[in-house]
């Protein structure tokens, strides 16, 4: 008896949107071969999902965004496919293309091997900032927000870095909950408790939208309490007793109670070998299959969600990349298991459009949706009200939004991807 094994790193919406999809769409597709099972195994550091998209409100209070509803158990999400499926609570450290296998660190510290026929890298991005990011698992998180609210009521002084959505949310809860909901009509508090700045390294906030939204999210910042520097970077940041002293590229020192690195994120591939990475330390894959083609990765290896270089971010992208990859997946592996020539790939074509929506405190919010403008209103319907919880938490680890496999034409290419097949 021997088993296939596909092989999945990292467990947050791509590595769960790519188990659900196989399990779905791939696995009972496969040779059915005596002797033969399959296997779709996921590692993970923690055993739950972490919304992290609702990091901004989470951080700033419990009352305004209980713990509960942050976390979601992976495994009792899978119990349809058992035993086809395994989850592994651990870390990737090491990955062997050569013997096809990689080294994993349990929870319990323990060292393990893991083979695979095909491997799928969604090991997503880190935040410079723990506020934002799971790296194992939740009572740790729990334990930052508690001592980082501690401190954050009775901050007078609150720099925020970074202009990207994360930065801008940030900004307005933290403003919103420590200088109070702004009245009808009014364009600033009137005796602000807390003095909240962030600091933007470009000319605008929110790069992937139009001026005229940027502008109006600088707005809705101020009526909360919040100002925005712009055309500077923050080039340090040195805690000195109860205060950090941050440095911005323009000269200036601000002293703050409280500072947030929100200035980006930095993608977990340290355990790859280099190689395999672009000049942003991405996963390089090919931006139409989502294959991993350098040849010291081997054959079949795959990368979807932000930790690849085909992406620039977003779970709203990974519905569109997530079936273009499993399915060249399947191709792959049907031809690996047959050594029939593999058919065309699916090819995946990035939506650049503007598209991107950002709640500023918890009554207003700016945004695009596919090249048009949203009101604020419905920014606040989207995502403002709970940061997407009600709507999507539990479908996403569920894997409810790849139930079905959307229709589509194989792409014959002149390369071939037989190449890819073999080993």
């Amino acid at each position: 008896m021997s088993t296939e094994t596909i092989l999945i790193l990292g467990g947050s919406f791509a590595g769960l949107g790519a188990a659900h999809y196989l399990l779905k769409h791939v696995v009972p597709t496969l040779p059915k071969k005596e002797g033969v099972t399959y296997n779709v195994t996921l590692v993970n550091p923690s055993k739950d999902l972490f919304w992290r998209i609702a990091g901004p409100r989470a951080s700033v209070s419990k009352d305004m965004m209980p713990t509960k509803k942050l976390f979601y158990p992976i495994e009792p999400a899978f119990t349809y496919a058992f035993p086809k499926f395994k989850f592994v609570q651990g870390t990737a450290t090491h990955v062997d293309p050569a013997g096809q296998t990689v080294s994993v660190t349990t929870a319990e510290g323990e060292q393990q091997s893991i083979p695979y026929t095909s491997l799928v890298i969604a090991t997503g991005v880190t935040t410079p900032s723990p506020l934002f990011t799971q790296t194992t698992g939740a009572a740790a998180l729990e334990s930052v927000y508690d001592a980082f609210q501690a401190g954050l009521k009775n901050a007078k002084t609150v720099v925020i870095g970074g202009g990207g959505p994360v930065g801008v949310e940030t900004a307005g809860e933290i403003a919103e909950y420590l200088n109070g909901k702004p009245g009808f009509l009014q364009s600033a508090p009137k005796n602000p408790k807390a003095k909240v700045t962030l600091i933007s390294g470009d000319k605008k906030l929110l790069p992937i939208l139009r001026e005229g939204i940027s502008q109006q999210a600088e707005q809705l910042l101020k009526r909360v309490g919040a100002n925005v520097v712009y055309n500077a970077k923050v080039v340090s940041s040195v805690k000195e007793g109860e205060k950090t002293k941050v440095e911005l590229s323009n000269g200036e020192t601000i002293e703050a109670d409280i500072y947030i690195d929100a200035t980006g994120v930095r993608p977990n591939t340290g355990f790859l070998p280099k190689e395999w990475l672009d000049n942003r330390n991405k996963v390089a894959v090919n931006a139409k299959t989502l294959r991993v083609e350098h040849e010291a990765a081997g054959p079949r290896v795959y990368a979807v969600g932000d930790v690849a270089s085909y992406t620039r971010g977003g779970v709203v992208d990974m519905a569109d990349a997530i079936p273009v990859a499993m399915t060249n997946l399947k191709i792959d592996l049907i031809a690996h298991l047959t050594g029939a020539p593999p058919t065309g790939d699916r090819h995946y074509t990035a939506n650049l459009k503007e598209s991107q929506v950002v709640p500023i405190g918890t009554q207003k919010g700016v945004g695009a949706f596919n090249g048009n403008k949203l009101p604020s209103l419905m920014v606040w319907g989207i995502k403002g009200r709970d940061y997407m919880i009600g709507m999507l938490a539990e479908p996403t680890v569920r894997g409810d939004g790849f139930k079905k496999d959307p229709k589509w034409t194989p792409v014959q290419t002149a390369t071939s991807n037989a190449g890819l097949s073999s080993g």
